[in-house]
């Protein structure tokens, strides 16, 4: 039973504990995702605005004035800047738009051209479908590479590898190079063209091409800004990371529970090794009673000629073990009566027939009704009383308390031996030593004296009997006073239990 509720217990926090680790490393995944994913739409965000910017430098000024970027209206742009270079770059030998733009890896970009080798219109030139927005790519002067990783920007932002087209009244599309940082092979932009031919404008994601887009119309230009997939997926590598370590954290927490479970099941464990023992003693101490008052109803039943007084000495022995039954039955229901009180008092229940005492005319009285015992046993009593001592208790419990001591003490004296009874006052505290002399309890047995049907040697009971209650129940009365009880025996000073209660 206890390797199963200790199998449960460790059970039960692993469980927890990964349950807790999964939820938490989950959430930091979810959260890292959602932030690269803003990211990537701010990176794409920033790219389109600086394409909107640079194009509206680029627009001519006025009856021949200087346009924005200082060149004279109708001028050639810088060498490098969009404008001209997109319009070259946009427009194949006669004016037609360029077959193809050529990608950093070397692919074709996309179709573009408004006449296949035929001469023949396609589809692109028309417009017509889906296909239409894809309908030609045209480098920017300065081109563009494949994607560029690493590094910072001048605003402190992660680089993400950017590929920017836009869409023209036609829907032309064309690659705005200066402002790309990567490259789209042709079947994923016409797979991405034709998923976005119809949609609004926006930010979203594009699945089955692998692609997180950006369509917004800026400065009179419908422009495309598209980002890897994989831009987000740093979460994967986090992921990985964490799962690694919470393998790591329950395998050092299965080693805790292991410890922890010894330690928290070790009060359990010895509860229920005396709960076995004390079921153990108590049918012992039952059935030997039993066992006598069965045979002695036996033999006057064998016998029913004969008179009750012819037969006394069986009804005699059956009433002895019938009293000493009661007295058991007695002493555990008064074990399991403070058991409860002491319960409910922890609880915060107010104690029950707790009133003001005097201990030492208690102890006093007490030592009266043993000065014959030990007078027959020629035991010498030493009582030494200090007068006026109070304290909140149970009058009657504490009664028994002395008297246990007192008795056990008379019991187990050597004879000719000296019993000394010791009351006085040390602080907040009442002390009550009873010392004996004689056979010193064994250091064995001392830890178990105050067990529930402990009896030590038989050399010490000199067949006094007991059922190895008296001790149990003492040490339970000085608990519930917020006292202790406790004992040392040595050969040379003899055996002494010592109660210890709080006067106020």
């Amino acid at each position: 039973m206890l390797k199963k509720l200790r199998i449960k217990f460790i059970a039960l926090n692993m469980i927890t504990v990964a349950v807790v680790l999964t939820a938490v490393f989950a959430t930091i995944c979810v959260v890292n995702y959602q932030q690269s994913v803003a990211v990537v739409e701010a990176t794409l965000n920033d790219v389109v605005n600086q394409a909107s910017d640079h194009q509206g430098k680029q627009q001519p000024g006025k009856d021949g004035q200087p346009g924005k970027d200082g060149q004279p209206d109708g001028g050639a742009a810088p060498e490098g800047e969009g404008t001209s270079a997109d319009q070259a770059a946009a427009s194949g030998e006669g004016g037609q738009p360029a077959a193809a733009a050529q990608t950093p890896d070397g692919g074709s970009a996309s179709a573009a051209s408004s006449s296949d080798a035929t001469g023949k219109d396609s589809p692109a030139a028309t417009g017509a479908g889906a296909s239409a927005l894809i309908a030609g790519i045209a480098d920017d002067a300065d081109g563009f590479g494949g994607p560029t990783i690493g590094g910072r920007d001048k605003g402190g932002g992660q680089v993400i590898p950017v590929a920017l087209f836009t869409v023209d009244a036609n829907g032309v599309t064309a690659a705005s190079g200066r402002f790309n940082t990567a490259s789209i092979s042709d079947d994923v932009l016409e797979q991405a063209g034709a998923e976005l031919a119809d949609a609004a404008e926006g930010f979203g994601k594009l699945s089955d091409s692998g692609l997180f887009y950006l369509k917004r119309q800026a400065g009179g230009d419908m422009y495309l800004a598209f980002a890897d997939i994989s831009s987000a997926r740093g979460w994967e590598s986090l992921a990985a990371t964490l799962a690694v370590i919470e393998v790591a954290t329950l395998a050092v927490f299965f080693v805790i529970s292991l410890f922890f479970s010894r330690w928290a099941l070790g009060p359990v464990a010895r509860a229920w090794v005396q709960q076995r023992r004390f079921v153990a003693d108590a049918s012992h101490d039952l059935k030997t009673p039993l066992t006598v008052i069965l045979a002695n109803t036996s033999i006057a039943l064998e016998r029913p000629e004969r008179s009750v007084a012819s037969q006394s000495q069986w009804l005699e022995s059956t009433q002895h073990e019938a009293e000493a039954m009661q007295g058991l039955v007695g002493d555990l229901l008064e074990l399991a009566k403070m058991d409860e009180e002491e319960a409910a008092a922890s609880a915060g229940a107010p104690r029950a027939n707790f009133e003001l005492v005097d201990l030492s005319d208690l102890v006093e009285g007490e030592l009266l009704q043993f000065e014959s015992v030990a007078f027959e046993r020629g035991v010498q009593l030493e009582p030494y009383v200090q007068p006026g001592i109070l304290l909140l208790g149970n009058e009657q419990r504490l009664r028994r308390l002395a008297g246990t001591l007192i008795d056990n003490a008379c019991k187990y004296v050597d004879e000719g031996g000296v019993v000394e009874v010791t009351l006085s006052e040390t602080g907040k505290y009442a002390k009550l030593a009873v010392r004996n002399t004689g056979a010193p309890i064994a250091p064995e047995d001392l830890p178990h004296v105050f067990d529930r049907f402990y009896r030590a040697d038989k050399a010490r009971t000199s067949g006094t009997g007991g059922h190895g209650l008296g001790l149990a129940i003492a040490r339970a009365i000085a608990e519930e006073h917020r006292g202790t009880l406790t004992v040392a025996s040595t050969q040379e000073a003899g055996t002494t239990f010592t109660a210890t209660l709080p006067i106020k």
